[in-house]
C-alpha cells in the first residue's frame, strides 16, 4: 500500500486551558484509521520532569512522531533548566531545519503553569492569546467553547473538561475519554 492509498490516522483533540494561576491540559482517547476507531483510550497528554523542573505537553498527530518530539523537548529543557519558551524555540527550529524531523506530523501544546505554547513543524512557537489553546481534529471547537466559557466562574478543569464535551459531540474523530493534568507556577 503506498502513502497515498493509506486511509491515513485521524484524532485527538488536545485543549490547554490557563486561568487563575493554574494550566490544565486535556486530551481526548481516540485513534482512527480512515473511518474506524483503532483505540478509543489513547494517553495523548503527559507530564515530563526532565531535569527537575514539570513540564505538561499534549500531542495531537502521529503518535511515534510526537514522541519524537517529545524526546526532543526533554533534551531542550534539560538543556536550558526553567526556560520553556527557549526549548521550544530551539526545538522549533530543529524541527524546521533538521531533514528528518522535518517529516514528522505531529503538533503540541506545553506548559510549565505559567507559559503555555502551541508548537508546530513549520516553526511556529505560539502563545495563545486568550489563555486557551486547542490543536487536532476537534481542537476549533473546543477552543470556541472554552473560550466562550473563559468569563464564567468555572475553573480551567470545568472549562477544559466542557469543551472537550462539546468537541466530541461534533467532532467524530474526538472521544468523551479524557485524560487531564494540572500544572501551576
Amino acid at each position: 500500500m503506498s502513502k497515498e492509498d493509506f486511509p491515513g490516522w485521524h484524532g485527538t483533540t488536545i485543549i490547554g486551558v490557563r486561568k487563575g494561576g493554574e494550566v490544565v491540559v486535556a486530551g481526548d482517547g481516540q485513534v482512527s484509521l480512515g473511518q474506524t476507531v483503532i483505540k478509543g483510550s489513547a494517553r495523548k497528554v503527559r507530564r515530563l520532569t526532565p531535569g527537575g523542573s514539570e513540564v505538561v505537553a499534549g500531542f495531537a498527530g502521529s503518535t511515534a512522531d510526537a514522541f519524537t518530539l517529545l524526546e526532543r523537548l526533554e533534551s531542550k529543557l534539560e538543556a536550558t533548566p526553567g526556560q520553556l519558551a527557549r526549548a521550544c524555540v530551539e526545538l522549533a527550529k530543529d524541527w524546521r531545519t533538521d531533514k528528518y524531523l522535518r517529516n514528522l506530523e505531529a503538533m503540541l501544546i506545553v506548559t510549565d503553569g505559567a507559559d503555555m505554547f502551541v508548537i508546530t513543524g513549520a516553526g511556529d512557537v505560539l502563545e495563545p492569546e486568550h489563555d486557551v489553546a486547542a490543536i487536532g481534529s476537534g481542537g476549533n471547537y473546543a477552543l470556541a467553547a472554552a473560550r466562550a466559557m473563559m468569563d464564567s466562574d468555572r475553573d480551567p478543569e470545568e472549562i477544559a473538561r466542557r469543551a472537550m464535551a462539546i468537541a466530541a459531540d461534533i467532532c467524530v474523530y474526538t472521544n468523551g475519554n479524557l485524560t487531564v493534568e494540572k500544572i501551576s507556577k
